[in-house]
């Protein structure tokens, strides 16, 4: 018997004509869940590790009937597969679509600001990647291998490309790359000791757009570039 995704309430819409009757749109519901299977996921493996996390309980953090993650996702490390999917396309997605055309300066410190603010936003995500990455890759050595490295080969061609045009100073672009990565994902991996050192419960939204303008600033300048935002405050 094939499960089949239960209907959320939530997902009932108006048809466009007045007093007709209200309908489902699967589509919409498939992508709700599944983003809630994601979601609660990156809290259960966060705190649990891969090997105490357990398809029920991210059925409960994301308030679905198990029967309903088996469908989207056949086993847990599927699910592993999918949000570490789901983290790197969030972290790269505004980099990954840069060409020789754009402006150097601002395509950087348009990675730059989404990484911290990524940090931000989604402190668990980086945490869970830095954990995998520490482990040895287990479940991503395919994927760093293959997208990833392409990935960056790509990004960094463009690089070279503004440097052998003269739009930036001649630095190495893949170490670049693994500078902004680091340096961004900072604020998320080590917030403990940040805070610690800096005498604070918890961050504040000006500590990252410090952490931004400082990064823009030190990054952009070490390659021959004017950060586009004012970056004093």
């Amino acid at each position: 018997m094939t499960l089949q995704p239960e209907a959320n309430i939530n997902e009932i819409e108006d048809t466009p004509e007045k007093g007709r009757t209200r309908r489902y749109r699967p589509g919409r519901i498939r992508e709700k869940n599944r983003e809630r299977i994601i979601a609660a996921a990156e809290e259960e493996f966060a705190h649990h590790g891969f090997r105490g996390a357990t398809i029920q309980n991210i059925a409960e953090r994301a308030e679905l009937p198990k029967s309903n993650v088996l469908y989207y996702f056949s086993n847990k490390q599927r699910i592993y597969s999918a949000l570490f999917d789901d983290i790197m396309s969030r972290w790269n997605a505004v980099f990954s679509e840069i060409s020789p055309d754009d402006d150097p300066a601002e395509a950087l410190e348009t990675f730059i600001r989404t990484k911290v603010e990524m940090s931000r936003q989604h402190p668990m995500a980086s945490r869970l990647f830095a954990q995998e990455i520490i482990q040895g890759a287990p479940f991503l050595k395919d994927h760093l291998r293959t997208n990833m490295r392409e990935w960056v080969r790509g990004r960094a061609k463009v690089i070279q490309q503004w440097i052998d045009d003269g739009r930036m100073a001649p630095v190495d672009p893949v170490q670049l790359i693994f500078l902004i990565w680091s340096s961004t994902q900072h604020y998320a991996d080590f917030q403990v000791q940040i805070l610690m050192v800096e005498n604070k419960a918890e961050y504040e939204a000006q500590d990252f757009e410090h952490a931004a303008n400082f990064l823009t600033g030190v990054i952009l300048r070490g390659c021959g570039l004017e950060p586009k935002t004012h970056d004093h405050e």
